[in-house]
């Protein structure tokens, strides 16, 4: 019995007091590295003070009747992603494989987020984030709430027609048989401003008091916090899932960050484990983020339909990066930011000439042809 403590004891360096002093503190996945060499990257300003919501939801607790339908359950479960929260953002690579390797400085960031129903419709389900902030000056008085557009969702059950990211910021229809996409749903997600980001097809599991999304791999974009700090890798591959708890979800990511080469060639450069954590709140209070769509709301519908015919319309498509030195999401927001302020009515025919002006000046189309095979 001694002989077996003292190699359990030296496999986990504490038998021998002479030994080199190991590294202070512990970092996730990263045991024996400086705690002061991964301090995370991220967000600095500070927040407001929240009050988190410890109750269970009315919409978890519908999730818990298993005499509906797995897809009444299913929707509800996309439903019950809607609520005010605070948000957490938290990424670490986990491996690299080139010579020389050294772990990057993981990411940390959160914010409050609001997320409504923008469609609830047979088959399919929109939702809509949007961040509501507050800040303090230095005297220690609140601001009032800054309400940004964030990204978008949008759920279709047994969707066999598909936009997916095919890197070089080009989209591709692919299509799916009825067989590949049976009680499966659709997940399509958007840029601030409403520009495709990538699709992918999942599956809803109901066991117990568990409701979770699983997808299946697919291509994606850069992340904000990647595409201004790395050059090396082109597309995050990698699957992700979505888990219901009483007070709110957890969206977990397993990516592999690829690099494009020349003829289709791809080098798997790093790969990282993410989790987003979702907890719902009672203060401060985020339906500001419902009062500014009340009066841009119809411009961004104007957005959405206008991308729906270029989906439509094209087999595959690109996105140029800027126009007149201007990001889309600039020329969306200001005129949306001018909408918000004024107290005229909203003139549809003039949303709807911007909505479509401006998208056009940044879309590089190809013929609709003959739709991929997954």
């Amino acid at each position: 019995m001694k002989r077996v403590i003292l190699v359990l004891g030296t496999i986990f360096g504490t038998a021998n007091a002479d030994e080199k002093k190991g590294p202070t503190g512990h970092v996730f996945a990263w045991p024996f590295t400086e705690v002061a060499e991964m301090q995370p990257r991220g967000g600095s300003t500070q927040g407001t003070k929240v009050v988190l919501d410890e109750t269970p939801s009315a919409s978890w607790l519908r999730l818990q009747d298993a005499s509906v339908s797995k897809y009444a359950r299913d929707v509800n479960s996309i439903v019950a992603l809607a609520g005010s929260y605070r948000v957490s953002f938290d990424f670490v690579e986990t491996m690299g494989f080139k010579k020389g390797y050294k772990p990057p400085k993981p990411y940390f960031s959160w914010g409050t987020e609001h997320v409504q129903v923008l469609a609830l419709e047979a088959n399919f389900v929109s939702l809509q984030h949007t961040l509501v902030m507050y800040f303090k000056d230095k005297d220690g008085k609140e601001s009032r709430p800054m309400v940004m557009k964030h990204w978008r969702q949008d759920w279709k059950f047994e969707d066999p027609d598909l936009h997916t990211y095919r890197g070089n910021s080009t989209w591709s229809r692919e299509t799916r048989t009825p067989d590949q996409v049976r009680g499966k749903w659709t997940q399509a997600v958007f840029q601030v401003d409403d520009s495709p980001r990538y699709e992918v097809v999942g599956q809803w599991s109901h066991e117990g008091e568990i409701s979770t999304w699983k997808s299946e791999s697919c291509w994606r974009p850069l992340p904000r916090r990647e595409f201004s700090e790395r050059d090396d890798y082109h597309v995050l591959q990698g699957v992700h899932e979505l888990t219901l708890t009483p007070t709110g979800w957890v969206h977990i990511q397993q990516n592999q960050k690829v690099a494009l080469g020349e003829k289709g060639k791809k080098k798997i450069v790093g790969q990282e484990l993410g989790v987003n954590r979702y907890e719902r709140i009672s203060a401060p209070s985020l339906l500001a983020a419902e009062e500014a769509l009340v009066k841009s709301g119809s411009y961004w519908k104007e957005v959405r339909d206008v991308w729906a015919e270029i989906y439509d319309k094209n087999g595959t498509f690109s996105l140029k990066s800027e126009v007149d030195g201007k990001k889309l999401y600039q020329y969306h927001f200001g005129y949306a930011m001018q909408l918000e302020g004024s107290d005229q009515t909203y003139d549809a025919s003039k949303g709807r000439a911007h909505a479509r002006e401006t998208i056009a000046k940044f879309v590089k189309a190809k013929p609709a042809g003959k739709a991929s095979k997954y």
